[in-house]
């Protein structure tokens, strides 16, 4: 009996092509898929790699050229039936090498191609593994004491606002700065991107604004830019799927103060945001206005994830024309006197 020969439908012949080319563009970073240690891997805008391994943080492998990243993000949106240009330039899908997760941006919201990778968790570890390798103990082991805010609470008495705010980046806390127009909220904000890259260089920082201001001297960072097609919450709920440790604001606007609350409390500290006030208990107020809530829940959550506020304003009598008056720290809300616990230093 004759054996008729079987050949792959016209669609399927196609889409294992794409499958084959998207192995040979990912040939760099693709083998890091499969180890079991790797938690993200991301390609940033200036075409560097990075890869996330756990207990070691982000480290630098490589770099790619910005076309092999946009033809990667293509042929995944083409394979995965997804639009990318211009008025779409953000693809959340899987990856079909393996089934991770990949976030991919490209113009306007970013400078060149950009894409980061969180790849499937193959293994399944037994409770015995976590008590073995010290993550399962019990209730008296010193290690699991809640020591940071009392930490930063005891290193920043008696201190100045420069060491104040060093040490609010070092132990990773929330900062905001407010103040009027022009009083240096965005210089200010600068000022402290530079702390976070002296104090933890390491870091991978997301920034996003909606006309570029702040500069960002982290080598690890990526930049968004919300367009007319994007905007800044938009911007902001991609930011999660980033890998960043840091998310930064350069000014909290509408709606979009409620998504990073969210982010701030979330796992994310550390973050930086401007926001316009009259002094820096108004800060806090002008959250609640932008959230349109001034609830006792509300409040709270401002206050959690809210820890240092610092209040820029005009002086005419100083060369700069601005200054610092006042650092507030946020250390809750109280409900019974229905207001923020603050404390100015």
């Amino acid at each position: 009996m004759a054996v008729l020969a079987t050949f792959p439908k016209p669609m399927e012949a196609e889409e294992n092509r794409q499958i084959d080319s998207l192995r040979y563009l990912a040939r760099d970073f693709s083998p890091l898929l499969r180890d079991a240690a790797v938690v993200d891997i991301v390609v940033n805008p200036d075409g560097a790699i990075w890869c996330n391994r756990i207990g070691e943080g982000f480290e630098r492998i490589g770099k790619m050229a910005e076309s092999e990243v946009y033809r990667i993000l293509a042929t995944v949106a083409t394979i995965r039936g997804a639009e990318l240009n211009h008025a779409n330039p953000m693809l959340e899908t899987d990856f079909p090498l393996d089934g991770s997760r990949i976030e991919g941006l490209v113009s306007p919201i970013v400078s060149g191609a950009a894409l980061a990778l969180r790849p499937m968790n193959r293994t399944a570890f037994s409770l015995q593994d976590y008590v073995s390798a010290g993550i399962v103990t019990h209730k008296d082991d010193e290690a699991n004491r809640l020591r940071f805010r009392d930490d930063f609470l005891n290193e920043i008495r008696g201190k100045d606002h420069a060491e104040i705010i060093r040490l609010a980046v070092r132990f990773r806390r929330n900062i905001v700065v407010a103040g009027g127009t022009g009083s240096g909220k965005t210089t200010g904000a600068n000022m402290i991107l530079r702390v976070v890259a002296e104090e933890s260089p390491n870091h991978r920082v997301i920034v996003m604004e909606d006309t570029r201001e702040l500069w960002c001297p982290i080598e690890n960072h990526v930049s968004l830019l919300a367009t007319a097609h994007v905007s800044l919450l938009t911007c902001l709920k991609a930011s999660l799927r980033l890998a960043a440790d840091r998310i930064v604001v350069g000014e909290v606007r509408d709606i979009n103060a409620r998504e990073l609350l969210s982010a701030w409390n979330t796992g994310h500290p550390g973050g930086i945001a401007t926001i316009h006030a009259d002094d820096a208990l108004s800060a806090l107020r002008r959250f609640e206005q932008l959230v349109n809530s001034a609830t006792s829940e509300t409040r709270e959550t401002i206050a959690q994830a809210v820890n240092l506020v610092l209040f820029m304003d005009k002086e005419p009598g100083n060369r700069a024309g601005r200054k610092l008056r006042e650092a507030m720290l946020v250390h809750g809300y109280d409900r019974a006197k229905n207001e923020y616990s603050v404390e100015f230093v």
